[in-house]
């Protein structure tokens, strides 16, 4: 993979870049379909489930905590970008918002153009997790799931689904699309839990 767009990590950064990954020179877009275009004024989230139903505007949103993040950042498809630099809102401050039955033990993302994953409420909820609006100090473009998506920096960035508008309550886990078509249900990058049954 090293080469043009890509490269080596050096032994130094060994501690932050996950086995079988190589540093990415850009920040490479990969999308599975076409990329949904949505614009601010349009845009909602609701949540649902195991939690009051409940849904927010983009200017809800914006009255929250605002945050800047620096994360790390690993494709399963083997790339990683190190110290990505973005503005949102902690998923600690959201939930403080909702009303979350106890038995609600995993949580189902949902997109516009329909894309689905699921997490355990463990790794959804930590205070390095954060729904992201701006990449770079720039609106995040919708080719990297703009006008908003989260970002579960620990996990695979299939993880932090683009173009979010959503989150379902569940007791219980229900695998989204990727997870349905035969990548790891957790997704643990120093694991390599790229595929089901790893």
């Amino acid at each position: 993979m090293p080469g043009k767009f890509f490269q080596k990590p050096e032994p130094a950064q060994s501690d932050r870049v996950p086995p079988g990954q190589y540093l990415a020179k850009g920040f490479p877009v990969l999308t599975y379909g076409e990329t949904p275009q949505i614009s601010t004024d349009e845009w909602q989230f609701r949540v649902w489930g195991l939690v009051e139903d409940k849904t927010f505007t983009w200017s809800d949103f914006m009255d929250l905590p605002q945050h800047d993040f620096t994360a790390d950042f690993h494709c399963v498809t083997r790339w990683s970008k190190l110290d990505v630099k973005w503005t949102g809102v902690k998923v600690t401050d959201f939930v403080k918002e909702l009303a979350i039955d106890k038995k609600a033990t995993h949580i189902l993302q949902t997109c516009y153009g329909d894309y689905t994953t699921n997490l355990p409420m463990e790794d959804f909820i930590r205070e390095e997790n954060f729904f992201a609006h701006t990449l770079n100090g720039e609106p995040l473009p919708a080719e990297h799931g703009g006008p908003m998506r989260l970002v579960v920096p620990h996990l695979y960035a299939w993880k932090s689904a683009k173009w979010i508008n959503g989150i379902e309550f569940m007791k219980g886990d229900r695998l989204g699309f990727w997870e349905r078509n035969g990548y790891h249900s957790r997704g643990e990058p120093w694991a390599e839990q790229r595929y089901a049954g790893r």
